[in-house]
């Protein structure tokens, strides 16, 4: 398994060690969104993740500036998916279209990747002033009121959004998903509502439950509590709907009451800075160690900070580029029972009755061909069996479809339950058996096989509603 790694000049970050608090909200998130969040814990206090924002129009302008000037990318890119430029609905369709092209070019670079979305009011003209717009408490209310006309267009806008982020979710691509920003404020048409959770957890609802876009991190992300905008807890969906708190700040406006109070709202959460204008000081990021990330808003990047000063800034050894971010090879080395390692103890017999044992080693998966060979030169080509024993670590709380495709015979037991029983002579045969799983939960798997005459093969392979059938990877199998 290849691991996204935050790397410091001459420094590697430990993993962080997973708890409660510490797994994404969604219990069906993807192994890709999983590790960016553990990212974010490994990096928090550590250094920040340098991030620019880039408009729908035109999705890598100012992306691409900050190479251009510094000679490194951003490690975190942000994108939009809202428009306030009165689009057609074709236009918004080929503008959504390159935002997911470059997402996926970003990704598969190594970088993290955001979305904003400054939602028109639904069904109203895709232009700016149906986004920065007050709206009354009680025409609010419509829109997140199942049953009105309202709240069927706001649905209808939530899914054609969703149709581009479920091409992310297919391309393997996380998302740190960032709608309705600054709601503490009252100069978007979602701000300053007293039911403002409704309509986050609608949306919510929407994609996770109906969509299944579990490639999605959730970033809620208020003003910074000024004169403007109302404090934290007056707009916060609570501990169950947030991954991530992201703070708004403009005018250079770092004051260290916001940073304290959104660590103590945020309890163990990552924080991050949604949006900035200036870049925060070195000396701000010391006394302010906590944020995982800042973004710079689009083109006032160069309107709010001079070249030079984006020039030293992304020179700091505390901010972490795209370029500090590179795959990290499990090492090759024989693992020792008992450590925490990926792949299946195998036991190979020289007979069919697993009885009379001649090698041990570890395999990283089962997905095997011996055809007429023997697996090892001590053995004889014909009449050998194999025990694998360990532990499967499924992405998702669901139903799998567990499957083997033998030449002989083959049994497979998972978490105590005998899912598979097929102990006869047969040649390339596919198997299947079904069993609930809790994501990330390890359960025991062990699993018999044995050759009678002539070829030999053994694989085993899973499916799920939200897992493609595939042989079981190495990283989902762990030794005894």
């Amino acid at each position: 398994m290849f691991l996204l790694s935050l790397l410091a000049p001459n420094v590697l970050f430990q993993p962080h060690t997973a708890n409660a608090s510490s797994v994404p909200i969604n219990s069906q998130a993807t192994i890709e969104a999983k590790t960016v969040l553990q990212q974010l814990y490994t990096v928090s206090g550590v250094g920040t993740i340098s991030g620019q924002h880039d408009y729908l129009e035109s999705p890598d302008e100012w992306t691409n500036q900050i190479k251009g000037w510094t000679g490194k990318f951003p490690g975190l890119h942000g994108y939009e998916f809202g428009a306030v430029m009165d689009q057609s609905e074709r236009q918004l369709a080929a503008q959504r279209q390159k935002v997911v092209n470059s997402a996926i070019a970003w990704n598969q670079a190594g970088g993290l990747i955001t979305i904003s979305f400054h939602q028109n009011i639904p069904g109203t003209c895709l232009c700016w002033s149906n986004v920065q717009k007050e709206m009354s408490q009680a025409d609010f209310d419509k829109y997140v009121t199942p049953g009105t006309p309202q709240y069927a267009k706001l649905i209808a806008e939530l899914d054609k959004a969703a149709v581009y982020l479920e091409k992310l979710k297919e391309a393997g691509v996380p998302v740190l998903w960032r709608p309705y920003h600054e709601m503490n404020g009252n100069w978007f048409w979602w701000g300053k509502k007293n039911n403002f959770s409704s309509l986050w957890n609608i949306m919510y609802d929407r994609f996770v439950r109906v969509h299944k876009l579990n490639n999605l991190l959730w970033v809620w992300s208020p003003n910074a509590p000024n004169a403007n905008a109302d404090p934290y807890t007056a707009t916060y969906p609570g501990e169950n709907k947030v991954d991530v708190l992201a703070v708004d700040i403009y005018d250079n406006d770092y004051h260290p009451d916001y940073y304290k109070k959104i660590v103590q709202l945020a309890d163990g959460k990552p924080v991050a800075i949604g949006e900035n204008g200036e870049l925060p000081s070195a000396a701000i990021l010391k006394e302010q160690p906590k944020w995982a990330y800042f973004m710079t808003w689009g083109k006032l990047l160069s309107e709010n900070n001079k070249k030079e000063e984006i020039q030293t800034f992304y020179s700091n050894s505390k901010i972490f580029s795209r370029e500090s971010f590179r795959p990290i090879k499990q090492p090759q080395i024989q693992p020792v029972w008992g450590e925490t390692k990926h792949g299946l103890r195998a036991e190979y017999f020289d007979n069919k009755d697993l009885t009379d044992l001649k090698e041990t080693r570890v395999d990283a998966k089962i997905d095997f061909n011996w055809l007429s060979s023997a697996p090892f030169p001590s053995m004889q080509a014909d009449t050998f069996s194999v025990r694998w024993t360990g532990k499967l670590v499924p992405a998702y709380t669901e139903t799998y479809q567990i499957s083997t495709l033998s030449d002989d015979g083959i049994r497979v037991w998972v978490n105590g339950k005998l899912v598979i029983d097929s102990w006869v002579n047969q040649s390339w045969t596919e198997r299947t058996g079904a069993i609930a799983l809790n994501a990330g939960v390890p359960v025991d798997l062990k699993v018999e096989y044995y050759d009678n005459l002539n070829g030999a093969a053994a694989k085993m392979m899973w499916t799920s509603p939200s897992q493609a059938k595939e042989i079981i990877p190495a990283n989902a199998l762990l030794l005894p």
